[in-house]
């Protein structure tokens, strides 16, 4: 493990700070000091749609001119639907796939180069599905899949740059997502973990440079 890395000073985009999760997130990294830019299609400071292939340059441009460099990304945005494989729609899989997979790809080829200007880091939140395919939820749980299995290979990609690639695999969290399924509905889940919790173990997990926090390493 290398050097602890500290937040202070820091500028961090957060995409999907407006959900449960990202909220905390920001929250967390301001009180360690952070410069904290919220991203998404609703901003609040860099309006981007991670479903589009140029999002990553919007997010640079807004880093850049609002604050003169960018040292940490994380994607904490995500959809989620429920239902059987064989009801659910074609294009819902497809949305799936493109905001929980593609659209943090084609985000990764656009802000590693700003991020490696300052030896930063980008930190991708794929969550306890990542490790474990659930009925009812086979597309979500497939999606979030194959944007971790990617994240070993990216990591060594990026670490020539000197940049940190990080893989978060949280248990279920009180975000409210399954409120606002697209698609089908949410069954009853045992009440998960705080997002403020969850947020602290995030960012201790980047400060300390951990490559992967599985969904195990999350207190209860």
């Amino acid at each position: 493990m290398s050097a602890m890395r500290t937040s202070s000073g820091k500028v961090i985009v957060v995409v999907g700070a407006s959900g449960g999760l990202g909220r905390a997130i920001s929250a967390e990294l301001r009180s360690r000091g952070a410069t904290v830019l919220g991203a998404g299609r609703s901003g609040p400071d860099i309006v981007l749609d991670l479903r589009d292939s140029h999002a990553g340059d919007a997010l640079v441009r807004g880093a850049l001119g609002m604050q003169g460099r960018l040292d940490g990304v994380i994607i904490a945005a995500g959809i989620v639907a429920f239902g059987d494989l064989a009801s659910t729609d074609d294009v819902v899989i497809e949305e799936l796939f493109l905001t929980n997979a593609l659209g943090p790809l084609w985000m990764a080829r656009r802000v590693l180069p700003s991020l490696a200007e300052h030896q930063g880091y980008l930190a991708m939140i794929t969550g306890v599905v990542a490790e474990q395919s659930l009925p009812g939820l086979v597309p979500y749980c497939a999606s979030k899949a194959a944007l971790s299995h990617a994240l070993p290979g990216l990591r060594r990609e990026a670490r020539r740059a000197g940049v940190q690639v990080i893989d978060l695999r949280p248990p279920h969290t009180e975000t409210g997502l399954a409120a606002h399924a697209i698609a089908g509905i949410a069954p009853t889940f045992p009440r998960g973990l705080a997002p403020a919790a969850v947020a602290t173990r995030i960012v201790d997990a980047i400060e300390a440079d951990e490559p992967e926090v599985p969904a195990a390493s999350f207190a209860p």
